[in-house]
């Protein structure tokens, strides 16, 4: 460990500008804004903690959904990739056994006491909740918890479907294990780490989330999830290089907040398994598709059309997530294309999380859909990502549209609305000059 002045200093001197490339790229003004980061960040913690302090480093990932939109709570399969936006954290144990996170742009501290592991209604919908949710979770599976002073910043849109929450989650998680566990990654694997942080946000967090967010920042690069077995969930990487076809990924923020949409998503995952109910199964994984095709009309009765409507999203997108991941490895770019527009449209139009019925006269996100699928004429891709309703959409275009595909959006949505992403190829680690 080192010191707040002598870790600024070797981060001034470019001794983590391996570390740096390796999470965000190389381009020179790249680590050179990633160099600015870090050494403010540091001076913050010192600010607020004191300059003596020893301290490390820890970064958990953003991420983009790319298949299987809502699938994963009723135990489907998915692709998401990690992208170079994260949360970032300095940190130092210390021997009161609190936990305390200053988070920058947020006036409060949370102040979590480790003496106490139970859900705090208090903190329900707070990352307050969330941290100790954390390390209830590390002590049910064996591991050691204990204070830590922690300053952090991120540059993950909040509310923007890339999953701020999970990738502070999963941050916690990696300093729990780095601090307290020997960074044991055998015990502590980066699934594990994501499990943990998924029972932190349904548990001390109040948000029925399935465990996708949380197993694509954990463990980064792009991925495939089969979650038949949530215990044990199957996860596969996959080489993405949209640079070898001249194509951007863009993820363009149509600034509505996710804030208060938690029922909307709870929505989702009970009217799924309200169908599954209907077979004698908790998860829609659980039923025969030609079972519950053959059930329609009765189940129109008992569980209304919308909540058909959606399992039958669920089914397609099972498939498609499995789809997408092989046309990459076969390197059929066209065809991922074709997918992923295949998804959009179904999210939109069977899952129906494009906005919420609650407020219909904000509909960024169908109006950020409608301007790419003009602007991109047929090229590319765009969809919805994440949880829907408002937030965040995504689209793979190419590269000599790219300009003029942002300036659409920025002219919407407000300059640098659309943000040009690479996909990150580390999930939740500490920060070090050897990675």
């Amino acid at each position: 460990m080192a010191t707040t002045m002598q870790l600024k200093k070797q981060i001034q001197e470019g001794v983590y500008d391996a570390a740096f490339s390796a999470l965000y790229g190389s381009d020179p003004a790249t680590l050179a804004a990633q160099r600015e980061r870090y050494s403010t960040l540091v001076d913050r913690f010192a600010e607020e903690y004191g300059a003596d302090r020893e301290v490390r480093l820890y970064s958990a990932p953003g991420r983009t959904e790319i298949g299987g939109n809502h699938t994963d709570h009723n135990n489907g399969v998915v692709m998401a990739a990690a992208v170079n936006l994260d949360v970032v954290a300095v940190v130092s144990p210390n021997e009161d056994n609190v936990v305390r996170v200053k988070s920058y742009g947020f006036d409060k501290i949370d102040d979590v006491d480790l003496s106490i592991l139970t859900p705090q209604k208090r903190e329900m919908e707070h990352s307050a909740g969330l941290i100790r949710g954390v390390a209830a979770g590390f002590v049910e599976a064996g591991g050691k918890v204990g204070g830590f002073d922690a300053y952090t910043t991120s540059d993950v849109l909040r509310g923007s479907g890339l999953s701020s929450s999970a990738a502070f989650e999963v941050c916690m998680g990696a300093i729990f294990r780095g601090e307290y566990n020997d960074n044991d990654m055998e015990k502590f694997s980066q699934v594990k780490i994501a499990q943990i942080g998924q029972y932190a946000e349904n548990v001390f967090f109040g948000k029925p989330c399935g465990l996708m967010d949380q197993t694509a920042c954990a463990v980064g690069s792009a991925i495939t999830i089969d979650f038949k077995d949530p215990a044990n969930p199957v996860v596969g990487t996959a080489k993405f290089d949209l640079a070898t076809h001249n194509f951007a990924l863009c993820i363009s923020d149509t600034k509505g907040s996710h804030a208060d949409l938690t029922d909307d998503y709870a929505a989702i995952r009970r009217e799924m398994e309200s169908v599954a109910e209907q077979f004698g199964k908790p998860v829609l994984r659980e039923v025969d598709e030609q079972e519950f095709l053959k059930a329609i009309p009765t189940l129109r009765r008992k569980v209304g059309d919308r909540a058909v409507v959606r399992a039958i999203h669920f089914y397609n997108d099972c498939r498609r997530a499995a789809d997408l991941c092989a046309a990459i490895r076969d390197d059929r770019f066209e065809e991922f294309l074709q997918l992923v527009i295949e998804g959009g449209h179904s999210s939109f139009e069977f899952n129906q999380n494009a906005y919420s019925i609650k407020n219909p006269q904000e509909q960024g996100v169908p109006l950020a859909l409608a301007i790419s699928q003009k602007v991109l004429k047929g090229r590319g891709a765009w969809r919805l990502q994440g949880g829907g309703f408002a937030g965040t959409i995504q689209a793979f275009v190419p590269m000599d549209l790219l300009e003029e595909y942002r300036a659409a959006i920025d002219a919407l949505f407000g300059e640098g609305s659309c943000h040009v992403l690479s996909v990150r190829n580390y999930g939740a680690v500490p920060v070090t000059p050897d990675m």
